[in-house]
């Protein structure tokens, strides 16, 4: 049991970090602390779900099993802007940008192959 606390602390503490840094995909790691906090700790998977950042992204993965278009559309952009500007401006030439580049393609990977949510009015 503590060890999915920690394991979904360490998870959503990547997600957190993917906010700031675009070479780390927030997305699929919050998914993973929730279905970590959901094994162990009912009061911190609770949190999760009702966070005003991560909440709706929860939501909507444990209900229908999707992410919302706009969720996609923001972290792919966020990953490819940002990440690119980082590799260009501050990771030196060579393998380190090619490491970067490859990172930052297996982040975009990553949020494509999550299902896109149909549709819905609001």
């Amino acid at each position: 049991m503590h060890l999915w606390i920690a394991i979904g602390l360490f998870f959503l503490m990547l997600g957190g970090i993917g906010v700031f840094l675009p070479l780390l995909p927030t997305t699929p790691f919050v998914l993973l602390a929730a279905a970590c906090f959901a094994r162990s700790s009912p009061r911190m998977h609770s949190w999760v779900l009702h966070s005003k950042l991560f909440g709706p992204l929860v939501q909507d993965w444990e209900k229908n099993k999707c992410v919302s278009r706009k969720v996609k559309v923001l972290a792919l952009f966020m990953m490819a802007a940002i990440g690119g500007m980082s590799i260009l401006l501050y990771v030196p030439a060579g393998w380190p940008s090619l490491a970067g580049a490859g990172l930052v393609v297996l982040g975009c990977l990553t949020v494509l192959k999550l299902r896109t949510c149909p549709f819905q009015k609001t």
